[in-house]
């Protein structure tokens, strides 16, 4: 059952502040300078190209280059200073042509204490297992889990690699002890992507990474409690220095009417998303808007996260999330929801 209450005010100050930032970073200071990587993969490839034989493919040119970049990496000290954003991208880089790698994807955090100030539904729950004592806490635990694998890179010569990846996010009741802490949702979406780096100046921005994917997201549960949906997306990031803006569109894949248990949910999530991130020193910043506008401003969703640095320990950082809006879970994509969370990072975006 949905909740009627709209966050009209806090969507609009907010939607505003996002669109304010985008404007300051395109219209100041100049576009992101090539990556050092990036001169050494093309200066290798005009090298590669005079040195090669004839029966070579450029597909395996730019593999032996990239091979040789890595392996650059793995002895050279990091240099000082240099942007978060080429850093992250660095990550990737040196990892792609390693076999059997798993990678970060999206974040991966475990929130200790998350508080929704709404307060969550036990309806669904009290009819699912038709027991009137069910009941929720406003408290509980959250994490996810993201990864990502490459499964073939440098696609017809291209610059064109394919991905797959999975992303797993639990909202936890460990502080339910009455009912044994159950786990009260889990949202699980596995996809797969093509991505290349276009490496084009946009209006003061890098388009740094293009990607088009499929994916799935489910709950895993049956009857009234199932939710599910597939969806067809694109994925733009635009960089410079510390600064990245990523903007996800998504067309649903439509289900047969009687199979669909939540055939309105693209009013709640929308069709898209926009998240910026900025990284000041140790501390990242960032968020993410959707369905603001496109709503209206009245089934929109707002997160805005902060990382910072954990003591001294290079391992993990500290991370708060505030989350406002429709769409948090799927259980919940329906009702408005209103948390705030404490607890550590284990992967950031920068």
């Amino acid at each position: 059952m949905s909740n009627d209450r709209q966050p009209s005010l806090l969507l609009k100050l907010v939607g505003l502040a996002a669109a304010v930032l985008v404007l300051v970073a395109v219209a100041g200071g100049s576009s992101l300078a090539v990556a050092e990587g990036e001169d050494r993969l093309q200066s290798c490839l005009q090298d590669a190209i005079l040195a090669a034989p004839d029966h070579m493919t450029a597909g395996e040119m730019r593999s032996r280059c990239q091979e040789k970049i890595v392996e650059h990496q793995r002895v050279a000290e990091p240099e000082a200073g240099g942007d978060a954003v080429e850093q992250r991208l660095a990550v990737d880089r040196a990892n792609v042509l390693r076999p059997f790698t798993i990678m970060a994807h999206r974040q991966n955090y475990f929130l200790f204490g998350a508080y929704n100030f709404q307060g969550y539904s036990s309806r669904e729950y009290i009819l699912a297992f038709e027991d009137e004592d069910i009941s929720v806490k406003n408290s509980e635990a959250q994490f996810q889990l993201s990864i990502k694998t490459p499964l073939a890179t440098s696609l017809f010569d291209n610059d064109l690699d394919l991905y797959a990846g999975y992303t797993a996010r639990s909202f936890w009741q460990v502080y339910h002890t009455d009912i044994s802490s159950p786990f009260r949702e889990t949202n699980h979406e596995p996809e797969i992507w093509l991505q290349t780096h276009p490496g084009q100046d946009i209006f003061g921005l890098e388009l740094t990474t293009s990607i088009i994917g499929i994916s799935h997201q489910s709950n895993g549960q049956s009857r009234n409690l199932s939710r599910s949906w597939n969806r067809i997306y694109g994925d733009f990031i635009f960089t410079r220095g510390n600064f990245a803006l990523a903007f996800k569109p998504w067309i649903r894949l439509e289900e047969d009417f009687e199979d669909d248990d939540n055939p309105d949910i693209t009013e709640y999530l929308g069709h898209g998303e926009i998240r910026l991130v900025y990284k000041h020193h140790d501390h990242t910043f960032s968020l993410m808007s959707r369905n603001s506008m496109e709503s209206g401003f009245s089934k929109g969703a707002v997160e805005f996260g902060w990382s910072f640095p954990f003591f001294r320990y290079p391992y993990l950082k500290g991370y708060i999330q505030y989350f406002s809006g429709y769409g948090e879970s799927l259980i919940d994509y329906n009702r408005y929801v209103s948390k705030i969370g404490i607890g550590v990072l284990f992967s950031d975006f920068l």
